[in-house]
């Protein structure tokens, strides 16, 4: 449903509301350790082991050293300046916050892809002399102005030159071995950066944990799949190159996060709407094996059209190559070969006026073999513990126009699911009115992410690592008739309420906010949410379902919307297929 997503671009301010082991590692904790975990962490700013655990862990690590080149940042120190480090391409300063967390911006994790370099897998970055200024944020990589404009701020910088990353630390010693979460934003797959307010790394860092957030090629740069793209790759595979971006930080955070005082071997991805579809789709990926050892799926846009099979139809949209190939005739007028489309600059492909490539993940080649459907049901996905939740109303900033009447609400599903779409809407019923408006918003957080949000969780069955389910119900108190919605729940995980523009926190906010940065970040120090002092977060499994209620109050229930997702399901598992050209 990249249509849908793709409205988001459209929201204005008024209206916003490689692997570096050939084997997988062990995963970070089994069921079996499951009475074992318990942790503690320091007290929370407000707004977005056990013994035998650490001796699991330490068995599997002990051998990992921080690089030798530490000792000169040590040095550096002692020289006047508390944040000089030293990483495997140069030495690097960046700045001390007040409270003592260290922040460096802008640190390369790739070559930049430009020239010859679009549209091929990242390259190393390349070394510097002396120390590099990382005090600054790197550029967004190129998009057009629709999160900006949702989200209320003014574009940064646009470079192809984009692929950079941040880390919030609060280590003052290289050997420090904290856990290490990774952030990967959203915005379609089109849009976003890794540096947005609401995504700052103070609080996370507070709690002991090092927080990396990273840039990764967006669009048609990020993910074109073309037939010629295709032929020059040794894989014989195109597309996914935003993807690989994010496996390149990972193996960026394996090289490096122990200057930083970070352990490579506790490391939790986790990220929101597309970069929920980021997690599972790394989840899913071989070349993930070794780089993870935990996944959190916020609201996962997981649908039967963003993952697309290279060569083949998908069930409802064409091949990912042919979607290119339209793609590059709409924008060069007809066609262009690969040396002139290098050649191009960034401006040319992307931007307001410019021809959007539908946004997905390319099924086929060394990334993305097989689908992350048929990976978590066929148990190739990755065995690490996994957190995976929605949101009550994701689907209530997208609607605009095209769920304003009923009409216009079943053209959409046509649009979608082909004659499918009649059957499907008969599951949301309401002609007009909030009626409608309730149909329309259930049937979006249905079926662009609670559907496939269900699917991983069952999936997880099939390893041995845990799971947990988790529904988000706040409302939004900045924009009631948004209710819970898509996205809103991130300022509550990085407690950065108040950097919104509300002019005050309440209560319930400020507990909440507490409570889901201890759960994220316990999830990241022992591969479980549960801990003294939180409500206790039952496992997930096929049966019994269970999950915890993230809102006003916090409670635990089980079979969230099954009826109506047993149905939906049925329906788009007897839907006809696209046929392939």
């Amino acid at each position: 449903m990249w249509q849908v997503v793709a409205l988001l671009a459209m929201v204005s301010p008024s209206d916003r509301a490689g692997n570096a082991s050939a084997q997988q590692r062990l995963p970070m904790y089994s069921k079996d350790l499951r009475h074992c975990v318990h942790t503690h962490s320091g007290a929370a700013m407000f707004h977005k082991h056990s013994i035998l655990l650490i001796a699991l862990s330490l068995a599997c690590t002990a051998c990992t050293k921080a690089p030798e080149t530490a000792a000169d940042a040590e040095v550096a120190r002692a020289n006047g300046n508390p944040t000089a480090l030293t990483i495997d391409t140069g030495q690097i300063t960046g700045e001390q916050l007040a409270d003592g967390t260290r922040v460096y911006r802008g640190l390369p994790f790739a070559a930049p892809p430009v020239g010859d370099l679009r549209w091929r897998p990242p390259a190393r970055p390349v070394s510097w002399e002396g120390a590099r200024d990382a005090t600054r944020f790197g550029s967004v990589c190129p998009q057009s102005s629709g999160i900006a404009a949702y989200v209320g701020t003014a574009m940064p910088p646009i470079d192809e030159d984009c692929l950079y990353l941040n880390v919030w630390t609060p280590a003052t010693v290289t050997n420090a071995r904290l856990p290490v979460m990774v952030w990967f934003h959203g915005g379609g797959l089109v849009g976003g950066w890794g540096h947005q307010s609401s995504y700052d790394g103070t609080a996370i860092a507070s709690r002991g944990v090092v927080l990396v957030s990273i840039n990764y090629r967006l669009g048609p740069l990020g993910f074109l799949a073309l037939p010629e793209l295709s032929a020059e790759s040794p894989d014989g595979a195109s597309g996914n190159y935003g993807m690989l971006d994010q496996v390149a930080a990972l193996e960026w955070v394996r090289r490096n996060i122990a200057a930083f005082g970070g352990d490579p071997d506790r490391v939790t991805i986790f990220g929101e709407s597309a970069g929920g579809t980021s997690v599972v789709a790394l989840m899913a990926s071989p070349m993930s094996r070794g780089l993870v050892n935990g996944a959190i799926a916020q609201s996962p846009w997981v649908t039967d059209s963003n993952f697309v099979p290279l060569k083949t139809s998908g069930k409802f949209v064409p091949s990912a190559e042919s979607q290119g190939a339209g793609w590059v005739a709409k924008i060069t007028e007809g066609g262009a070969d690969l040396d002139t489309l290098r050649k191009l600059p960034a401006s040319a492909l992307v931007g307001d006026d410019k021809p959007a490539l539908p946004a997905f993940v390319t099924v086929g080649g060394p990334f993305m073999p097989v689908s992350s459907e048929t990976a978590f049901k066929t148990g190739r996905q990755l065995n690490v513990p996994a957190i995976i939740g929605t949101n009550a109303n994701e689907g209530t900033i997208f609607m605009a126009t095209l769920y304003d009447s009923r009409p216009k609400f079943l053209s959409a599903a046509l649009v979608q699911y082909g004659q499918t779409g009649q059957k499907l809407l008969d599951l949301y019923p309401g002609e007009d009115g909030p009626a409608l408006a309730r149909a329309a918003d259930q049937y979006l957080t249905d079926t662009m992410f609670l559907r496939a949000a269900r699917g991983a969780l069952d999936g997880m069955a099939n390893v041995p690592a845990r799971a947990w389910q988790y529904h988000f119900t706040r409302i939004n108190p900045s924009a009631p008739a948004l209710g819970a919605n898509h996205g809103w729940e991130i300022v509550y995980v990085f407690n950065t309420s108040a950097m919104s523009d509300r002019t005050a926190v309440e209560a319930t906010d400020a507990a909440l906010a507490a409570a889901m940065i201890d759960y994220w970040t316990r999830f990241a120090k022992t591969g479980d949410p549960n801990g003294p002092g939180l409500a206790a977060w039952p496992d997930y499994d096929p049966e019994n379902r269970a999950f915890v209620e993230l809102g006003d109050t916090i409670r635990t229930d089980r079979a969230l919307g099954a009826q109506r997702l047993d149905r939906l399901e049925a329906i788009l598992n007897q839907a006809p297929a696209l046929k392939s050209p």
